[in-house]
């Protein structure tokens, strides 16, 4: 090569590295470009993304409602929406053309003013913001409210709002049954926390997920691609539960005065119907650190406890089946105690005991001593014979509802490892034993359905969209019969005169329109130390002659200086609800002549019956008869001064004395 074709040669290689990295320089702008585009730019899903920038997010779809026995829902979903926009999406001329009208509608439902709205949206644009959040916790009528705006009325594409739904939950009668409607509820690991009806039919209420197509856009956000949802979300099934709203609101309330009356720690009130097992009514309350009382826990399905006086009942049906005694057979209660090992010391509440007793009245009394006589005297050879008594009837056995959590019922058997001489006698008065106070329930209202044990029952269908049933639930025999007809009818007296007599032990509650039957127990907590707390409790149903519900009452550690025997703090309450759901059902009755022609007069001219009510009830009721009223204490009516149904005079006044 000659010397005059070197620099030409020279001149066309710079040419070349020059072109190369312009080359470079170009395609390194047109990478960076697309990676602007995918992140920044790209939204209208162009097909160029990868798939970790699309995917289908799961929709969560509404559950089911769950409603009382009348219809009243007590749990649904709603939906709630959230509205974001993405500012870059509408065109230069959409955008300047329509965001002062877009201001002035925002702000005829914003704190803010129109000129503090197209402020913040011109400054989001300016920003590129594609997550500018507009409004949240949206009802579905304000949705359709903003998609009417300027440029929201825009699809997607062109408009850019994003919309965002969430599925809440709501109680709309408030804090009824709370615990018992129940809840379900996702941890951070994908486990589920399930309680109550929510939890246990969580499978029916969930319904099916849909999908929706969404493409990631800035600062991690996700875009709907289109309108629609590739898959709809289907709600769930819906549940009808046995609650009556009615006899929920009385339980709840009543249950609640007596709480705070004697500042006890939790307690909870059942109420269900003899024949079906239907629950009617359940209320759990426990004390907050201030002094107030929410739904904490489901005592009554959750909870076991020594039930102390209550399971007297159980004892007395074994001994009457075995024939070791009958209900006239005399039992020396002595001066009231009795020792054990020459230290461990059974009482009676009464102090010098109660002497010569009949095994009735032992039990109508709650003598500790009585009932211990009777089952220690007459199985201490052969305790396995009482205890599979109470096997055979069906005690040791949960009642398998579907709520989660039902306590395990315990009682000691013989050839345990760790029985000793103790349990047999500690047994026969409620101790060494505990039960769920739904357990308990279940037995004392098979006294009252003629000895068949029922199954408790919360629902009483599963449907969707109020279509057929998907599922029906009937009453479900769990004991056709746990003791003989002669056997029933003895303890059905004795429970009747618990109440009725004036040495039971629920007298206090006696009413002379309604007849009812059930046990008291005042059992003993903490035992073994200083401190000794309580727990009052009453169990039984109502009316006698034809029973149509049971109920029980169970109260932890009241205050001791106030009050701690159930027949003072937990058969108040059994009376308030029974008298409640009485004076509000009708009953068929056969009346004489004489009493049609009481019957003829005005309800406004006889007295009322307030015994039992809370006090604002009563003086609502007695002042619409047009009684002068003096109130004596403070509380539910204790007793009235005019009997009942007697004819007013003039100016006339009524007493009643409140507790």
């Amino acid at each position: 090569m000659n010397k005059e074709s070197r620099p030409a040669q020279q001149l066309i290689m710079n040419r070349f590295y020059m072109i190369a990295i312009s080359l470079f320089i170009f395609a390194l702008f047109l990478i960076g470009k697309l990676i602007y585009i995918q992140f920044y730019e790209n939204d209208l899903g162009l097909g160029l993304e990868p798939d970790s920038l699309v995917k289908n997010i799961v929709l969560e779809p509404s559950r089911g409602n769950i409603y009382a026995a009348d219809g009243n829902i007590l749990a649904t979903s709603i939906s709630r929406y959230e509205l974001y926009w993405d500012t870059v999406t509408p065109s230069e001329y959409l955008f300047n053309s329509y965001k002062k009208a877009l201001a002035d509608s925002i702000a005829m439902i914003s704190i803010k003013s129109s000129a503090q709205i197209l402020k913040m949206i011109e400054q989001a644009r300016l920003q590129k913001n594609r997550y500018l959040l507009i409004d949240e916790d949206l009802s579905y009528y304000q949705l359709k409210r903003y998609k009417n705006f300027p440029i929201f009325n825009q699809n997607t594409f062109k408009g850019g709002l994003i919309v965002e739904q969430e599925i809440k939950r709501e109680n709309p009668l408030g804090k009824i049954a709370e615990r018992t409607i129940g809840y379900e509820k996702k941890d951070k690991d994908g486990t589920y926390f399930r309680v109550g009806l929510e939890g246990a039919f969580s499978q029916y209420l969930r319904g099916d997920k849909g999908l929706r197509l969404k493409q990631k856009i800035a600062n991690g956000h996700w875009k709907p691609i289109s309108d629609s949802n590739e898959k709809e979300p289907t709600e769930g099934f819906d549940l009808f539960t046995t609650i009556d709203v009615n006899i929920q609101d009385i339980t709840h309330n009543a249950l609640l005065s007596q709480l705070e009356k004697f500042k006890a720690d939790h307690g909870t009130v059942v109420v269900m119907e003899v024949n079906s097992g239907a629950i009617k009514a359940i209320a759990n309350l426990g004390r907050t650190k201030d002094g107030k009382y929410f739904e904490k826990l489901n005592y009554a399905v959750g909870e076991t406890f020594e039930p102390g006086s209550t399971f007297k009942l159980m004892g007395m049906i074994a001994a009457l089946e075995d024939n070791v005694i009958n209900e006239e057979s005399n039992i020396d209660t002595g001066t009231g105690e009795m020792v054990f090992y020459g230290k461990y010391k059974v009482k009676d509440s009464k102090r010098g005991g109660y002497g010569i007793l009949t095994a009735a009245k032992a039990f109508e009394v709650s003598s500790n001593v009585g009932l211990v006589k009777i089952i220690y005297d007459h199985y201490k050879d052969n305790p396995k014979q009482f205890v599979d008594r109470l096997y055979n009837m069906g005690l040791n056995k949960p009642l398998g509802i579907p709520i989660l959590g039902e306590g395990l019922p315990k009682i000691p058997y013989p050839e345990d490892s760790d029985w000793d001489g103790l349990d047999l006698p500690w047994m026969a008065y409620g101790y060494g034993v505990s039960f769920t106070p739904l357990q308990i329930l279940a037995f004392y209202n098979a006294i009252a359905n003629n000895g068949e044990m029922v199954k408790p029952r919360f629902l009483n269908q599963i449907s969707n969209f109020g279509n057929t049933p998907t599922q029906v639930f009937s009453k479900q025999v769990l004991n056709p019969s746990i003791c003989s007809k002669e056997t029933l009818d003895k303890v059905r007296k004795m429970l009747f005169n618990v109440v009725d007599k004036n040495w039971g032990t629920a007298h206090s509650i006696k009413d002379p329109l309604l007849k009812m039957a059930g046990k008291t127990g005042t059992g003993q907590v903490d035992y073994t130390k200083k401190d000794v707390q309580y727990i009052s409790s009453f169990v039984g149903y109502y009316p006698v002659e034809n029973p149509k519900y049971s109920c029980i009452v169970v109260i932890h550690k009241p205050n001791k200086s106030i009050g701690y025997y159930g027949a003072t703090v937990a058969a108040p309450i059994f009376k308030t609800i029974a008298k409640k759901i009485f004076n509000d059902t009708p009953y068929q009755v056969n009346v004489s002549k004489k009493d049609l022609e009481a019957l003829s007069v005005k309800s406004k001219d006889v007295v009322p019956d307030v015994t039992g009510l809370p006090e604002l009830e009563a003086l609502e009721r007695v002042k619409k008869s047009g009684l002068k009223i003096k109130i004596k204490g403070s509380g539910s009516v204790k007793s009235q001064s005019l009997k009942p149904g007697s004819l007013i005079h003039n100016k006339q006044q009524i007493i009643l004395e409140l507790s």
